[in-house]
This record gives C-alpha cells, structure tokens and sequence, in this order.
C-alpha cells in the first residue's frame, strides 16, 4: 500500500516529460493475463498494481480501452454486474505494472448471495494484495457520487489503499455542470482519509483527461 503522494509543482518541462513517460508506458506491450474468482488464483505479486473500480456501467471497460489504446483489451456490457472477477493485464515488457479491472459495484439487481461475494473477494484483495499501489474509482460525471460510491471509498479508507477519483463521461455534460461536479466530488474527496486529492476529469470518446490519467499510473507505481 502506499502513501497518498502530495502534489508538487513541475516545471513545464517536468510535467512534458511526465506525459511522455506515462504514454510510452502504454505504447509498449498490454496482455490480458488471466481472471480471478478469488483469491486463491491471484498472480504472483511479481509488480506494482493499480486497480480500477467503479458503479456497474461506468463506462469502466471503455476507459480502460482508451487508457491502453487498445479496442478490445477489456470487454464492455450493457448488463451491470456481469463481471465478477478480478481481471489482471501486464503492462509494459520487461513487466512495469499490472492493471486489475475489479467488478463493478452498485449492482441492484442481483442476487444477495453475488454482492456477498463480491463484498468478501474486494474487501480481502484490497487488504491483503501488499503490490496494490493505487486505486482508481471511476465516477459518472452525469451523476456524481452516490452512495455506493462513497461506501467503496470508505473500503479503500479502511484498507489504507490511497485512491484518485475519476469522473468518467465528461463530454457528455456541459462545461459549467462539469465544473461543479468536479468541485462537489473535491469536497467529499477532502473527507476522506486514502482519496488523492487531484480530480480527473476524462472522457474515452474524446480522450479528454487520458494523458493525466496514465502519468497517475504512472505516479503511482513508481
């Protein structure tokens, strides 16, 4: 687990040479390595992690597309709640970090007995995965933070996992609601223990916020 790095100021310089290390990064090698029902199939703890979560429909499958330019790495659906493991892609060669797209939360519709899973299999990876850098947990800008959202990030407080929230869709509100989502998410950010206090604003259709958010990968892991 790591500590929440605090912001520092770049020169312009720096902060170009950020966005290019963060983007060759994600140029290189991307493979799906293998999904985990639990936890007794994790990977060996061989790299740094940064973990995706996010409400069911999200958009979380689309950023990680965009994030890795790549179409298909990770699968999207219109049914909330279809996947229910933990999903694991090797990043960079030699290996530099893994992505873990974990399942989507917020699931009204399903059995009792899934959301326990879910709830055992998250709470205990997040305890005990000592590789797990970062999380990232994505917000529908339409939206903005609900209930659910906040006991996710109450979990990410209580396992001491430092995390950025990433507001997801932003093209698809106006610039003015956007700032205040931005803002509203800020203030609840700044209550709670592990959140990272930067707000990523990002859209996978239009690329908006993708480069800052491979360079807080890339914070992250290094």
């Amino acid at each position: 687990m790591s500590e929440i790095d605090q912001p520092t100021e770049l020169t312009p310089e720096q902060a170009a040479e950020r966005l290019e290390t963060a983007r060759l990064l994600f140029a290189g090698r991307i493979e799906f390595l293998k999904s985990a029902p639990s936890l007794q199939f994790l990977p060996d703890a061989e790299s740094p992690e940064v973990a995706f979560a996010g409400r069911s429909n999200v958009g979380k499958s689309s950023l990680l597309n965009a994030l890795t330019n790549r179409k298909g790495l990770a699968r999207t659906s219109n049914t909330p709640g279809r996947t229910q493991e933990l999903n694991f892609f090797d990043v960079g060669e030699p290996l530099a970090c893994r992505l873990v797209d974990m399942p989507g939360y917020g699931f009204a519709k399903a059995p009792k007995e899934v959301v326990r899973k879910w709830r055992h299999l998250i709470n205990d990876y997040l305890r005990g995965r000592q590789v797990l850098k970062r999380a990232l947990v994505l917000i529908d800008s339409r939206h903005g933070l609900k209930e659910v959202d906040v006991e996710m990030m109450k979990m990410l407080d209580a396992a001491a996992v430092s995390y950025h929230l990433v507001l997801t869709k932003s093209d698809k509100i106006k610039p003015t609601e956007l700032e205040k989502v931005m803002a509203e998410t800020s203030t609840v950010a700044r209550t709670h223990v592990a959140a990272h206090p930067e707000i990523i604003a990002t859209s996978s259709e239009t690329g908006e916020g993708i480069a800052e958010l491979r360079a807080a990968v890339l914070d992250a892991i290094r």
